[in-house]
């Protein structure tokens, strides 16, 4: 089950921090699934080859995460870069954070710290967005109907998408998954049952 409501980031974003002659570039992306994460992660591998570590943590709106320390002593980099997200209650977010090492070790705990530093700074200065799930519905209505169309779906903050005229009317529609019970309860009964309502099983997150 999708959740009715996420927060993510907008765009892309990034931000370097310095400690004790080490630098941490914190890289965020916006995903909403791992092959996306693996396509990003791929680049960034490739952009910086000659850094030390490429640690990184994603979480998708289905449940999935996954988080990776590279090479780092366990628990210090990949499980803080996802602390971060989860601090920020994040979705379809991806979070690299790519290391050079500067000559000093910093220990576990400093370690850790500087990768949880360098992930909510750069969430910090990122746009968050809120996005509502939306469940896609196809109309079929005669043009004496269109009028209750419209009007039932601003009570119900229903999106048309897109509206086609041939020998009738056709709607390509955006509705929030607890409201279209009563959307079809509502057409059907205003037009007297002379309505097509095909719910798409196809879903999509909208900006609020």
């Amino acid at each position: 089950m999708l959740p009715e409501q996420i927060k993510s980031v907008k765009e892309y974003k990034q931000y370097s921090l310095k400690e004790k002659g080490s630098e941490f570039i914190a890289i965020v992306y916006s995903v909403d699934n791992d092959s996306i994460a693996q396509n990003y992660l791929s680049e960034i591998r490739k952009k910086y080859y000659d850094a030390t570590h490429h640690c990184y943590a994603y979480k998708i709106k289905t449940g999935e995460q996954k988080y990776s320390d590279d090479g780092e002593p366990n628990g210090t980099a990949g499980i803080r870069i996802l602390n971060a997200v989860e601090h920020f209650d994040l979705t379809d977010v991806l979070l690299i954070v790519v290391r050079y090492f500067g000559g000093t070790k910093l220990g576990v705990g400093p370690l850790g710290k500087a990768y949880y530093n360098a992930s909510t700074c750069v969430l910090e200065q990122s746009e968050i967005i809120q996005k509502i799930l939306y469940e896609e519905v196809e109309i079929e209505v005669e043009f004496n109907f269109i009028s209750h169309i419209h009007r039932t779906a601003s009570q119900l903050s229903v999106i048309i998408n897109e509206t086609q005229f041939t020998d009738k009317v056709f709607f390509t529609c955006y509705i929030k998954p607890k409201n279209i019970d009563r959307f079809i309860s509502e057409l059907t009964n205003l037009t007297n049952g002379q309505i097509s309502i095909q719910r798409k099983k196809s879903y999509k997150y909208l900006v609020k």
